[in-house]
């Protein structure tokens, strides 16, 4: 097995599942990535067919309110984060898309927080997206600088009014989000 999907793997195998979708998303990536070391995307959109995203999720220590930003192509409220680049450390792309995408340098804890596996359709002719969710402490007051290719703006959501909104407005395993790290 390649090193860097070697990494992956044990990151994967790590986490704990917080339930039973969380679990089987854990034995699908797993046998996923025993079966290739094709997880790195290399041509947009789609190719290969399934790959890596880190998704970097700010939360303010003092106000546990979560940052999300309005996606340009998703047309979602989504953490930032983006695709790993071959033989990149997935909290290091977390780290990365938290400089590119927000203009900030953040410290990001190299434990796996949550794993999904999303079929994309929409925004391209389909693909799938094994995202790996780490957490980093940003505070709110903090200065952002978004990339406005991506995002049509950011906000600080807190746990009561993601709760209350329209859930097809985000991450369709936000919520399961919230509920794994306690909000």
């Amino acid at each position: 097995m390649r090193p860097s999907v070697e990494l992956v793997y044990d990151l994967v195998s790590g986490l704990e599942p917080f339930d039973d979708l969380e679990a089987e998303h854990r034995t699908d990536t797993l046998r996923w990535l025993r079966s290739t070391d094709d997880v790195f995307r290399r041509v947009k959109p789609a190719t290969p067919d399934r790959h890596l995203v880190s998704y970097v999720v700010p939360v303010d220590p003092d106000s546990g309110n979560l940052l999300l930003v309005d996606h340009v192509n998703a047309g979602l409220w989504l953490p930032p984060g983006g695709h790993v680049e071959p033989d990149e450390h997935p909290a290091r792309t977390a780290r990365r898309e938290a400089y590119e995408e927000l203009g900030a340098d953040a410290e990001v804890d190299e434990r796996l927080t949550f794993l999904t596996v999303t079929r994309t359709i929409g925004i391209d002719a389909g693909h799938t997206d094994v995202s790996l969710w780490f957490v980093v402490r940003l505070r709110q007051d903090q200065p952002l600088t978004l990339d406005p290719g991506e995002f049509r703006e950011a906000r600080w959501w807190s746990p009561t009014d993601l709760r209350a909104a329209d859930p097809t407005h985000f991450d369709p395993h936000l919520t399961r989000f919230l509920t794994k790290i306690g909000c």
